[in-house]
């Protein structure tokens, strides 16, 4: 399916981003694994979020879903069933990374495998780790898929080269099943909601500045989740309401966690007008109502430890930068090659497409700006942040802009479009 959009139009009004998908992964895998029923509120619906059910319901969890709200039947660390066929994590990293934690714990052999972009995906920077700890496990390579062959494991000091919250978060669920202490140090801050869920759930979590800790074994109880809605999927508005002239948005319940909400203050650092009312807490996530209104954004360098929790929302800020006045420039961010798509050079390639001057580093960008931007067909390389971030800037660029192959889309925000099409 392709998706052609048009300049000339301001967005205007109210809209509701889906349940953060990241939270969403960790709630249905931390429900299976509890003791009792975890009731979850506003789980996205993505595909992404869709594999990972489908992928616990192969391993004996019951899930379910009544009007908002699902229901994770969890039977307890030790309760999962060996699986009769392989797992597909499909497009989803972090099902594949964070399952595998799981996985390396359980008394069977199982086998996790994905699509053909997943399993293009690093995979040595978990199975080192998890093979430290007791794990046996064969690859393609260090790609999926990934044969799994669990037991007991002991606790383990990781010093993690990378600063990644799904290498940070496998070793913390394997941690649940290790005897002794399970200590996961990175470079700089990555996500935190596995720390921040597992705590929800009643798990003893230590924090030393950049050292997590955990002791195993680690039953738990079920708990209830409120799942905020999705800041990645929301920067896509943000951007969109800062860029295109006499627009104003508002965006009810996004969470704000400390590491997710740098695209906020990137943005606010860039001169856009955002404000923040409302404040509160889901399941010890900060949440917050969103307004945003145009305004002439200015570049700023972003590097060093503010990009893991930017990461995502790096190809969105691309398209702003060829608005704002001076030259952005995006570095350390060389893990964008490593995504569903290589990020840095599907970013470069369509906005040059699209008329753009800009710099591919091996790290990141330079981009000049205000550059005009004209409509052109642009690719999404089966890319959802891709596809959407270059929808966003169709809304600026002369004339229309078709993105091909927006299928993709469903992987982290069903209905983008029939939302963009509301604001307009």
């Amino acid at each position: 399916m392709n998706y052609t959009i048009k300049s000339g139009n301001k967005i205007i009004g109210s809209l509701s981003v889906p349940g953060d998908k990241s939270i969403s992964h960790r709630a249905l895998m931390l429900g299976a694994i509890a003791k009792g029923e975890t009731q979850i509120i506003n789980l996205s619906s993505g595909r992404d979020v869709v594999a990972t059910w489908n992928c616990l319901a192969q391993l004996g969890i019951k899930i379910e879903k009544k009007n908002n709200r699902t229901h994770v039947h969890g039977k307890g660390l030790y309760g999962l069933i060996s699986p009769k066929k392989i797992l597909n994590a499909e497009n989803s990293g972090t099902t594949m990374r964070l399952l595998s934690g799981i996985l390396a714990g359980q008394p069977f052999e199982s086998t996790i495998t994905g699509d053909n972009s997943l399993k293009k995906r690093p995979m040595t920077r978990i199975i080192q780790p998890l093979t430290l700890m007791g794990a046996k496990i064969e690859s393609n390579n260090g790609k999926a898929p990934l044969k799994i062959k669990g037991g007991k494991l002991k606790g383990i000091k990781y010093k993690s080269p990378i600063a990644s919250a799904q290498v940070k978060s496998s070793l913390l669920l394997a941690g649940l099943y290790a005897s002794g202490k399970t200590s996961v140090e990175e470079p700089f801050q990555s996500r935190d909601h596995t720390e921040r869920m597992l705590s929800h759930f009643g798990v003893t979590v230590k924090k030393n500045n950049l050292k997590i800790e955990i002791n195993g074994p680690a039953e738990f109880m079920a708990s209830s989740i409120n799942v905020p809605g999705d800041i990645s999927s929301a920067a896509f508005f943000m951007v969109a309401a800062s860029i295109v002239p006499g627009s104003k948005i508002l965006i009810p319940g996004v969470g704000i966690n400390p590491t997710r909400r740098s695209i906020i203050d990137v943005l606010k650092k860039m001169g856009a007008k955002i404000k923040e009312e409302n404040k509160g807490e889901e399941n010890l996530e900060p949440t917050a109502d969103i307004t945003v209104e145009s305004s002439q954004l200015r570049s700023i360098k972003i590097s060093g430890a503010v990009i893991p929790g930017i990461i995502d929302e790096i190809p969105i800020l691309a398209v702003a930068a060829t608005q704002a006045e001076g030259e952005t420039i995006i570095r350390d961010a060389r893990e964008l090659r490593f995504k569903e798509s290589d990020r840095i050079k599907t970013v470069t390639k369509n906005l040059r497409k699209m008329g753009a001057k800009l710099e591919e580093l091996d790290d990141g960008f330079i981009i000049p700006g205000p550059q005009k931007l004209k409509g052109a067909v642009v690719e999404s390389f089966g890319d959802h942040r891709i596809a959407i971030a270059f929808s966003i800037a169709g809304l600026i660029a002369e004339g229309e802009t078709t993105i091909r192959e927006t299928e993709c889309v469903e992987i982290s925000f069903p209905g983008f479009f029939e939302t963009l099409t509301k604001l307009l």
